[in-house]
């Protein structure tokens, strides 16, 4: 069972995910699984792309557009739907 504090932090990450996606803008999502400097970054239209942080420390760089069926079980993964 979920702790008071996580079920806060759970509900604002997904409030701010929303309100992001809502605004035209990319959601970052941040994967223990991952290497190093990567991340996912979630688009409105649905598309996720695996990113990596670019030598300046300030952007991201593609490396990859997920399919359709990755980008589901990310969502399903991190209980984003």
């Amino acid at each position: 069972m979920s702790n008071p504090v996580e079920i806060r932090g759970n509900t604002a990450v997904r409030n701010l995910r929303q309100a992001k996606l809502s605004n035209g803008r990319p959601f970052m999502i941040n994967s223990k699984e991952l290497p190093a400097h990567q991340c996912y970054f979630e688009y409105p239209g649905g598309k996720i792309s695996l990113m990596t942080l670019a030598p300046n420390n300030r952007d991201f760089l593609l490396i990859r557009d997920l399919s359709n069926k990755e980008a589901a079980k990310i969502r399903e993964q991190y209980n984003l739907e």
